[in-house]
């Protein structure tokens, strides 16, 4: 995807310490006066604590090296998960605080009623959604669009 959108990426080698690729990127953003710096967790589940350690060192790491940081949070959550991203977001938000999230997979059948209950319990608003796989797929998040689809028959 870097390659696609012509942006610079930063990986680590096979097995890497996450906050030490993190740690890396954040220099390299930093050297390169970089307005933003997104760093890619994927693959965590809430059910392996020795990932979810990772994250939480991660986001320490992250968090003395640039003051305020890491300025944004977001969760991305299959919309075809059901009630179970419900336990995803308050284990995740309990390992670092959440400032948002990302429904991914809202071009398919599901509809994202489990953001409802995730919003109702944890106060977290939805930043985007994804309805593709495609960079322009991803879109801000739109409240009156998303609570027409829930409803339509």
């Amino acid at each position: 995807w870097g390659n696609r959108l012509e942006v610079p990426v930063i990986a680590g080698s096979y097995g890497a310490d996450p906050a030490a690729v993190g740690h890396d990127a954040l220099s390299a953003a930093q050297a390169r006066k970089a307005d933003y710096l997104f760093i890619d967790t994927a693959g965590r589940l809430h059910t392996k604590s020795n990932l979810m350690q990772e994250l939480e060192k991660l986001h320490r790491v992250i968090g003395r090296q640039a003051e305020g940081a890491p300025h944004e949070v977001l969760l991305v959550l299959d919309a075809s998960t059901g009630m179970n991203a419900l336990t995803q977001a308050r284990e995740f938000n309990k390992t670092v605080p959440l400032t948002g999230l990302v429904i991914t997979k809202l071009d398919g059948t599901s509809k994202g009623g489990m953001v409802v209950a995730i919003h109702q319990e944890l106060d977290l608003p939805i930043k985007f959604i994804g309805l593709g796989e495609q960079p322009d797929d991803l879109q801000p998040f739109d409240a009156a669009q998303f609570a027409e689809a829930l409803f339509a028959e």
